[in-house]
């Protein structure tokens, strides 16, 4: 039986399972028209939202909902998610640092990623707040690396907070290499902590140039607290395919993209 042949008579599970099919096929919910679609009270629909969301299953939006992102996960979660996608990313954004510049890099595995993939014999100054990538530089013959202090959040395993605002205040960098964890045509972009999405708005503003770290798995999705919207950076770097589907998406949305790999 097609699910349309419940209309009203859905279940609960079903309408949830639905709900997550057209999540995944079309990107986004909007209750009143799914309620529409299969006969139901727009009341109905958006409950199920509020408890899909309350599971970590969507990020509610005005109107309904929006795929939720993977990389919402604790950092070591992360350590495991799409880790050849970010490898790709990683070393395509490696190559926006050039020799003499001063770069921020963010924190989390992408980031990481990045740190890794610079060259050996690169001479630059890296500016981070997260001191796995500081850690990771440290092995680094010709960069120089700039730490920023402050309260360490141990979800992302990134310091914030005013210290580390003040600390920024202080840099001016050519480059900055932004993590997210949902990159949206509509939600632009986001993050899933308030005061992470204010740090990452501050650093952005100590650079020339504001390149996102964007891995497949994060394109399409979104989390709750906006960073900054597509119109405000220089490029995407991102894995997915330029002529499919999402990019386009992005692409229409006025996200100038870049390919990695």
């Amino acid at each position: 039986m097609n699910v349309d042949d419940y209309g009203g008579r859905m279940l609960p599970a079903q309408r949830r399972d639905e709900l997550l099919r057209v999540l995944r096929t079309e990107g986004r919910v909007v209750a009143k028209d799914f309620a529409v679609r299969h006969d139901l009270s727009e009341d109905s629909v958006r409950r199920d939202l509020r408890e899909l969301a309350a599971a970590g299953l969507c990020q509610r939006v005005y109107g309904g909902a929006l795929p939720v992102s993977p990389a919402v996960a604790d950092y070591a979660g992360r350590q495991s998610v799409a880790v050849e996608n970010k490898d790709r990313v990683a070393r395509k954004a490696a190559e926006l640092v050039r020799p003499g510049s001063t770069a921020i890099l963010d924190g989390g595995t992408t980031a990481l990623a990045v740190a890794r993939a610079l060259p050996p014999d690169l001479r630059a100054t890296i500016v981070t707040h997260s001191p796995t990538v500081a850690a990771a530089l440290a092995v680094h013959p010709t960069v120089e690396v700039l730490v920023l202090g402050g309260r360490l959040f141990k979800h992302s395993v990134v310091t914030s907070g005013s210290i580390t605002a003040e600390a920024a205040a202080g840099i001016w960098a050519d480059v900055f290499l932004l993590g997210v964890t949902g990159v949206h045509p509509e939600a632009g972009l986001t993050t899933g902590d308030p005061e992470e999405a204010a740090m990452k708005r501050t650093l952005a503003g100590r650079a020339g140039d504001t390149y996102v770290l964007a891995s497949a798995e994060k394109i399409g999705a979104a989390s709750a607290f906006r960073v900054l919207p597509l119109s405000e950076v220089t490029g995407i770097v991102t894995d997915v395919p330029l002529d499919g589907p999402a990019a386009r998406a992005l692409l229409e949305a006025g996200a100038p993209l870049l390919a990695a790999g």
